[in-house]
C-alpha cells in the first residue's frame, strides 16, 4: 500500500479509525482535532504527542516556537500536557536527542510506521500497558 493510500485512509497504527487527539488545543493538519494527513501535508503532522517540557524546549531550539501564542492564527500556545499532532521527523529528531514526548498510539497515523518502527512507539505509548 502506497503512502497515499494509507494516507486517505486515515488508520491508526493498529489499523483501525484514528480517533481524535485534542480538540483543546485543536490540533491537526486540518485542525480537526486528528493527527489525519494527505499527500499536501509535507511536514507529516502525524504523530499525537503528549508535550513535554523538554520537547517544547527543544522544538524551539529546532526553530518551531510551539509555545507563543499566535492568537491571528487561532494557535493558543502549548503548555506541558497538552497533545498535539507532531511532525514525524521532528518527533525522531527529538527521539535521537533524548527528549522525544509520550505519544497516544490510538490516535497517531498509521504512516507513521514508515518513519519509525512500531516497537519504538510502543515504548512511548502512554495508551497500552
Amino acid at each position: 500500500m502506497s503512502f497515499l493510500e494509507d494516507a486517505l485512509s486515515q488508520l491508526n497504527v493498529f489499523g483501525e479509525p484514528i480517533k481524535e487527539c485534542s480538540c483543546e488545543p485543536l490540533t491537526g493538519y486540518f485542525r480537526d482535532g486528528s493527527c489525519n494527513t494527505e499527500e499536501n501535508d509535507s511536514g507529516l503532522h502525524i504523530i499525537c504527542a503528549q508535550m513535554s517540557q523538554a520537547f517544547l524546549d527543544f522544538s524551539l531550539e529546532q526553530g518551531n516556537d510551539l509555545v507563543t501564542p499566535q492568537p491571528h492564527y487561532g494557535f493558543p500556545g502549548l503548555k506541558h500536557g497538552d497533545r498535539w499532532c507532531v511532525c514525524a521527523d521532528r518527533w525522531k529528531q527529538a527521539l535521537a536527542s533524548g527528549v522525544a514526548p509520550k505519544i497516544v498510539l490510538e490516535s497517531t497515523h498509521q504512516a507513521v510506521l514508515d518513519v519509525v518502527p512500531m516497537s519504538v512507539l510502543k515504548s512511548y505509548a502512554i495508551d497500552i500497558l
